[in-house]
C-alpha cells in the first residue's frame, strides 16, 4: 500500500486537476451562448439563399451555370471543418469517423479525394493520415469570419471549375442540442434542386437577369457558397463549447470520485500506521516491564 504522504500528493494534484477542469467547464458554459447566438443569426440567411439558389436549380435560363450541373463523379473535394483545440469528447473523432467512411467508399470505387481543412485537429490528424490535403485554414477563434475561410473555399472552387473535382461536399457538426451534437455531410457542388413544398408553383422557373445571367449567378453562387461554410464553421463552434462544457463536467466529477478513493485509502494507511505505532509501543513497554 502507497505510503501517506504519496497518496496526500497524488489527492493534491488530482484537486488542482478538478481546479482547471472545473474552470474550463465555467468557461465553455460561458461561451456557448454567444455561440448559439451566432449560429441562430447565421441560419435564416443560409436556409432563405439556398431556397434562392433551389430555385435557380429549377430555372432554365440561357447561360447554365457550372455550379448548377451534374457531371460524370471522377474525383471528389471535401470541406472539413473541426476544432483548433480538444478536450471536447469525442466530437473531432465522430466527424473523422464519418469523411473516413466516406474516403473509403470513395475508394472502393476508385476515386479520389482532396481535402481541404478548416481547424487545426482536422490538418493534423488528416496529414498524418496521408490524405491528399490542398488547403488549410486554423485558429478561426471565438468568432468565425468568413475572409479567415475563403482560402480553404477558393481553393475548391478553383479545382471545381476547372474540372479537376467533380463533386464538392461539406462535413461539419451540427448543434441538435447541449447535450448532442452529430456529424452532418452535405453537397456544396453541384447544387441540386430542393423540395420548395407550395412554394413550387410552376414545372420551371425562369428569370430575367440584369445585367446578365452569368455575372449575377457567379456573385450569387459565391454568397450561397461562403454562407453555408460560414454556417457550418459558425455550428461547429457551438458544438465545441457544447462538447467541451460536457466533457469537463464529466472530467470534474470523475475527479471527485478519485479523491474521495484516494481520501478512503489515505484514511486506511493512517489507521494502519497508528495501529502500528500503537502495537510497537505496547510491545516496548511489555519488554522493559520484563
Amino acid at each position: 500500500m502507497p505510503g501517506e504522504k504519496e497518496i496526500r500528493s497524488k489527492i493534491g494534484s488530482v484537486k488542482n486537476m478538478q481546479k482547471i477542469t472545473s474552470a474550463m467547464e465555467k468557461v465553455a458554459a460561458s461561451k456557448i451562448r454567444k455561440a448559439q447566438n451566432q449560429m441562430e443569426a447565421s441560419r435564416p440567411y443560409a436556409e432563405r439563399i439556398r431556397r434562392v439558389i433551389g430555385h435557380l436549380a429549377y430555372a432554365n435560363p440561357d447561360y447554365k451555370h457550372p455550379f448548377l450541373t451534374e457531371r460524370e463523379v471522377r474525383r471528389v473535394g471535401y470541406i472539413v471543418i473541426s476544432t483548433d483545440r480538444g478536450l471536447c469528447g469525442g466530437l473531432n473523432v465522430n466527424l473523422f469517423k464519418r469523411v473516413i467512411a466516406d474516403l473509403i467508399k470513395w475508394d472502393s470505387q476508385k476515386i479520389e479525394v482532396d481535402l481541404a481543412l478548416v481547424g487545426a485537429k482536422a490538418v493534423n490528424f488528416f496529414r498524418r493520415m496521408g490524405g491528399n490535403v490542398v488547403g488549410t485554414a486554423t485558429h478561426l477563434g471565438d468568432k468565425p469570419q468568413v475572409n479567415d475561410l475563403l482560402g480553404a473555399i477558393q481553393i475548391m472552387l478553383s479545382e471545381y471549375e476547372e474540372g479537376k473535382i467533380d463533386r464538392l461536399y461539406l462535413v461539419h457538426n451540427d448543434f441538435i442540442s447541449a447535450m448532442s451534437q452529430k456529424p452532418e455531410v452535405s453537397t456544396l457542388l453541384p447544387v441540386s434542386e430542393i423540395d420548395l413544398g407550395e412554394e413550387s408553383l410552376q414545372d420551371h422557373w425562369d428569370y430575367i437577369y440584369e445585367p446578365d445571367a452569368g455575372e449575377l449567378l457567379d456573385d450569387v453562387l459565391m454568397r450561397y457558397i461562403e454562407s453555408q461554410v460560414y454556417r457550418g464553421a459558425v455550428e461547429n463552434f457551438a458544438c465545441e463549447m457544447a462538447a467541451k462544457m460536457v466533457a469537463m463536467k464529466s472530467a470534474t466529477d470523475n475527479a471527485g470520485e478519485i479523491i474521495d478513493k484516494l481520501q478512503l485509502q489515505y484514511n486506511k494507511a493512517r489507521q494502519a500506521a497508528i495501529t502500528q505505532e500503537i502495537s510497537e509501543i505496547v510491545g516496548g513497554a511489555a519488554a522493559v516491564s520484563n
